[in-house]
């Protein structure tokens, strides 16, 4: 049996178009609500809660196979790159 691999993902994004903080906690909620239910992976925001037009969202998977993490991972950096509104200013990739 092959020990389990953790993924940590940190994402920080830019929300040009959120005027206020309600504004971006909508947009965050819709990137939150995806990720979760299309990859099954765990989703917070993590930092910038005060600011209205940046936050840093956290992700993490858990999987025995590790390619499998790296697969879920280009298609989580996939689906982020889709988002219209929302500008991916950094993605990092961390094992733990």
């Amino acid at each position: 049996m092959s020990s389990p691999s953790i993924a940590f993902v940190n994402v920080t994004l830019h929300i040009p178009h959120a005027g206020s903080l309600k504004d971006k906690r909508r947009y965050i909620k819709s990137i939150k609500d995806k990720l979760h239910n299309q990859f099954n992976v765990s989703v917070a925001e993590i930092d910038k809660q005060d600011k209205w037009q940046q936050a840093v969202i956290g992700i993490v998977m858990l999987s025995s196979d590790r390619i499998y993490l790296e697969q879920q991972y280009s298609r989580i950096e996939q689906m982020l790159g889709e988002y219209r509104d929302v500008v991916v200013s950094s993605l990092q990739l961390d094992w733990l």
